[in-house]
């Protein structure tokens, strides 16, 4: 049996959106954050919140790749506000040897890049308020999830009500990581033969940083 493909973002965010309705994490839209990750997941957020009724935000996250592999996570980092949360993916790192300053050098340059998203897909709105309220992460997929991983731990820091991930896409080792971390993790699509995320979608191009912003400048909702 061949893996669900979804039509493009928005669609996958509208179903994601209505398998939330029905769920513990989106019964209470007057009290939800839906949280976008940047890029693509923005434009799926954008769709879940429509269906939920409920406010959008972006919250900026950064693979921090390998020096020479930069393609590979060694770690992430994620921002709400001033608190910069930093994730390790100690299995790379343990295979891997990188210098201190090497890592260091690539975690200044990322997060230099996250502040300058941030500025550019906010337009001079503040972050939304997560304290004591239900907040719902969503990206586009799920690979590694350690881009995921330290969004988690810096909404967390937060102190909200209640913490889920939902995704359209993930691999079944990504979203079973997370389950310990969150209150729950919906991922429409774990497929057993997951090699990427690009495999859930018929159109997958790129998201620009334009698109973010129309997306979030579309969300009529107060945060």
């Amino acid at each position: 049996m061949g893996v669900r493909r979804f039509a493009d973002r928005r669609e996958a965010g509208r179903a994601l959106g209505e398998r939330l309705a029905e769920s513990p994490s989106g019964g209470h839209p007057r009290d939800l954050v839906v949280l976008g990750l940047p890029r693509g997941g923005v434009v799926v957020a954008a769709e879940v919140a429509a269906v939920l009724g409920s406010p959008l935000d972006v919250l900026v996250v950064r693979k921090l790749g390998l020096p020479r592999q930069p393609e590979l996570a060694m770690g992430a980092i994620a921002a709400v506000g001033d608190v910069v949360e930093t994730v390790w993916v100690d299995a790379v790192l343990a295979a891997v040897h990188v210098d201190p300053e090497e890592i260091e050098a690539v975690r200044h340059r990322e997060l230099l890049e996250l502040r300058r998203r941030e500025t550019t897909y906010r337009d001079g709105r503040p972050p939304a308020a997560l304290t004591g309220r239900a907040v719902v992460l969503v990206d586009d997929g799920l690979a590694t999830g350690a881009t995921m991983h330290a969004a988690v731990v810096a909404v967390r820091a937060r102190l909200p009500a209640t913490l889920a991930v939902a995704v359209p896409i993930g691999s079944p080792s990504a979203c079973a990581a997370l389950e310990p971390l969150v209150d729950e993790v919906l991922c429409l699509v774990a497929p057993d033969t997951f090699r990427a995320v690009g495999q859930g979608y018929a159109e997958f191009g790129q998201t620009t940083d334009e698109e973010v912003r129309r997306a979030l400048r579309g969300s009529p909702h107060e945060v």
